[in-house]
């Protein structure tokens, strides 16, 4: 039976795969749907928030760091996709009802592709992004090579709290307003628009305890600064990232069986 189970498995993952880059492609399709300038909306924001910040803290609250815009825009690229992804994750199951309520819909693809939806996004905008860190003179170097790692460690991430995010919102409606509170506080506790140098040395190891803080600074070690990151914290990160997938998936599953009920 073991083996029989394990054939099963291993038949299911392509049609897993298949049906989440089909939610992926339309999830892209409708959201820029009769749209002028289709794909070019989804960089709007980020363009907005890199030049806002680089005014105020160039201008009028100098904070005095080096290729400030490069700093920041790539503070402000990582953090959207972490953050997008979340703030969509909180409705993949209410939001999809009809799917969800389809005889063998496997519902844990809606997570994976909410994340992969805004991997693709900051994909897209990743080459403008290291157009302005050439610009502002950075250095990529040998450390951009551990960029696929830390793009893959901040998927797992996003995605192991995107599963504990979709299940909540199913049974506690609040979970949606409060996952946006939270990532509003959590934007200003994370080094996006200052560095983590001039947090007092008191608070530190608040910053060491915060994954996405550990992953801004590894790519701006391999973008601005062409170093290797801290190869160690990075790992740490990622074992935290896969633990909190394992979990979040066994939860999700586990709340799976009432979906169709509760939504």
């Amino acid at each position: 039976m073991s083996a029989v189970a394990a054939v099963s498995r291993r038949s299911r993952w392509p049609v897993l795969r298949d049906m989440t880059i089909e939610l992926v492609i339309r999830e892209l399709r409708l959201r820029y749907r009769r749209t002028t300038v289709g794909l070019a909306w989804s960089f709007a924001y980020p363009v907005g928030q890199v030049i806002v910040l680089s005014f105020i803290f160039t201008v009028v609250l100098p904070t005095h760091i080096n290729k400030y815009s490069a700093f920041v825009s790539i503070g402000v690229l990582v953090w959207n996709w972490f953050q997008s992804s979340l703030v969509m994750a909180s409705t993949a199951i209410t939001g999809n009802r009809e799917l969800v309520r389809r005889p063998g819909f496997p519902s844990v693809v809606l997570p994976v592709s909410t994340v992969a939806v805004n991997l693709v996004l900051f994909l897209m905008a990743f080459p403008a992004m290291v157009i302005v860190v050439l610009w502002q003179g950075g250095q990529p170097g040998i450390g951009t090579a551990l960029l696929p790692l830390a793009i893959a460690v901040q998927y797992l991430l996003t995605l192991g709290i995107s599963y504990f995010v979709a299940s909540l919102n199913v049974r506690f409606r609040d979970t949606q307003q409060l996952v946006a509170l939270l990532l509003l506080l959590f934007f200003f506790v994370t080094p996006i628009f200052y560095s983590s140098a001039s947090v007092p040395s008191d608070y530190l190891w608040l910053y060491d305890l915060n994954p996405m803080a550990t992953l801004l600074d590894v790519y701006r070690a391999a973008l601005l600064q062409g170093e290797l990151p801290h190869v160690t914290r990075l790992v740490l990160v990622g074992a935290v990232a896969a633990l909190t997938v394992l979990i979040g998936h066994r939860f999700f599953v586990r709340a799976s069986s009432s979906f169709a009920e509760e939504i």
